[in-house]
């Protein structure tokens, strides 16, 4: 379908409709929350009946999340033992007998592309030595170090030093220079990395290298990849029927510098992968986050990703599922791809790093009415699918920026407010059970998904006392504390920005891989 993936360009109609849409995540959030505080004030006894039903519908779905996280968890555990090159060999002895579609494993090509602004050697390189020592043959790698024109000296001089010691280990690494200020472009990622794709598709041109051939993979430049990870990728593309509608997503884990920064980062990072684990348990809901790989092909017919938007991750999917009428789909792969936690020099300067980058992610609420503005006009995409993923994307933002506030203070407000009438009822007297029995349930959630970090989060560089992995545990009780004040208030905090017309600016994360001084 022909519609421009931008709120840029619009007509006086649809820039109305924009308009309207990217207020209504905001005003309904700050509608929902406000109420329930009213409520709790002047009509305790009916504040108190939501509340319960809201405690009843979030236990379930934590009981739904941590058994799917399980499963999703064993299962990561047993692809870490799949010999990936064997599966292909096996792929490709089929093939070749049989006549069939996917093209040989030694005819695909993977391009990996690093966008770099202001990431040092420290960072860009041990990502591209993850690339380097792939249990694939590197000779079917290529890669671009996609840096802003912008970058310091330094940053530059890095990019070069860290090109020239391993280009020999590919197809080919260069860099593409990203010239500032072109006209429609915000400074944004996807046109960073945009740029370099166009830079890349001459190249494949002159070289007779097809699209439907390359596998392009987008990391953020701190991303280390598992060692089997092309492998896997290759593999699940090749099965894969519709592999040119496709985006293939591997699991996102925050463990670069996990031992060096503090708990609060470590346990609120922790619980992202676990989001993500979760997540690739229903692919027909799954959309893509921080570092993916899809086809060029539909990179290049859908026109690439958006140059003017921050979350370009997640647009990427919406722009090619609204282009080619709903067939399109991203398949989970479990392999881990590592990067960095939010750090810097100070504690107070990681909270506030680690707070902006959850509102860069919140700011993909951002999506919404162009999404939206495209289910509208589409005529190929189901009604019902329509549906299921508007309501995903919507009641996903919503949940995002209140149920925080609800558990950990709203919820409270009845008992707090109650007038005699209401406090000589069965109901006064029986909320703080409920809330007992369901936050009980909710604790032995919370112990399973304790064992489940100390098991996913990587070995340290040296043994841990018994104390100090009962510290480790004890983090987590930290969660009610972060889940306000470092996931559900950045993401009101963006919305909000959507709904006052005060659109967020790009912003770079910090990284640290060095403990910060005490």
């Amino acid at each position: 379908m022909d519609f421009h993936y931008s709120k840029q360009h619009l007509t006086p109609g649809e820039a109305r409709l924009q308009r309207r849409l990217e207020i209504l995540p905001g005003a309904v959030s700050w509608a929902s929350l406000v109420t329930l505080v009213l409520l709790s004030i002047f009509l305790p006894f009916t504040a108190a009946i939501f509340i319960v039903a809201f405690y009843l519908c979030w236990l379930l779905r934590l009981l739904y999340m941590t058994l799917f996280l399980v499963l999703s968890t064993i299962r990561l555990d047993i692809e870490k033992k799949t010999d990936w090159r064997t599966r292909i060999a096996g792929i490709d002895a089929l093939t070749a007998h049989n006549g069939q579609t996917p093209p040989a494993s030694k005819d695909i090509l993977h391009l990996v592309i690093f966008p770099v602004v202001k990431e040092g050697a420290d960072i860009i390189g041990p990502a591209l030595e993850a690339v380097a020592r792939q249990n694939f043959p590197t000779r079917q790698i290529m890669v671009i170090f996609a840096l802003e024109e912008r970058a310091e000296s330094t940053v530059k001089q890095d990019v070069s030093a860290v090109t020239q010691k391993y280009a020999a280990h590919f197809k080919d690494c260069f860099t593409v220079m990203h010239p500032s200020g072109i006209p429609g472009e915000a400074k944004v990622k996807g046109a960073n990395v945009t740029w370099a794709a166009k830079a890349a598709a001459e190249r494949l041109r002159q070289n007779n290298i097809p699209f439907e051939h390359v596998i392009v993979s987008c990391f953020d430049a701190d991303t280390v990849v598992d060692q089997n990870y092309f492998a896997c990728l290759t593999c699940h593309f090749m099965v894969e029927p519709d592999r040119l509608r496709a985006s293939f997503q591997p699991i996102p884990v925050f463990h670069n510098n996990i031992w060096h920064v503090p708990g609060f980062a470590r346990v609120i990072e922790t619980g992202s992968s676990f989001c993500q684990l979760v997540e690739a348990t229903n692919p027909e809901k799954l959309v893509t986050f921080s570092s993916h790989s899809m086809s060029f092909q539909a990179l290049v017919e859908v026109g690439y990703w958006p140059v003017d938007m921050i979350s370009d991750d997640s647009a990427i999917f919406w722009k090619c599922y609204i282009h080619y009428g709903g067939k399109y789909r991203v398949v989970p792969m479990y392999t881990t791809v590592s990067m960095d936690v939010a750090s810097s020099d100070t504690w107070w300067r990681t909270v506030k790093s680690v707070y902006k980058q959850k509102r860069r992610w919140a700011w993909g609420v951002e999506n919404f009415p162009l999404v939206m503005r495209g289910f509208l006009r589409s005529k190929e995409i189901p009604l019902y699918q329509k549906i299921r993923h508007g309501f995903k994307l919507f009641e996903g933002h919503l949940s995002w920026a209140t149920w925080a506030f609800i558990l950990s203070i709203i919820g409270w407000l009845p008992v707090v407010f109650a007038r005699k009438e209401f406090a000589a009822s069965v109901v006064y007297y029986n909320i703080p059970e409920i809330a007992n029995t369901i936050f009980n349930l909710g604790f032995l959630c919370l112990a399973i998904c304790i064992v489940l970090s100390m098991a996913l989060l990587p070995k340290a560089n040296v043994r841990f006392s018994r104390l100090k992995k009962a510290g480790l545990a004890l983090e987590w009780l930290l969660v009610p504390v972060s889940m306000v004040f470092l996931s559900a208030l950045p993401a009101l905090d963006a919305q909000t920005r959507l709904m006052m017309g005060r659109y967020l600016e790009f912003w770079v994360t910090d990284k640290r891989r060095t403990p910060p001084p005490p």
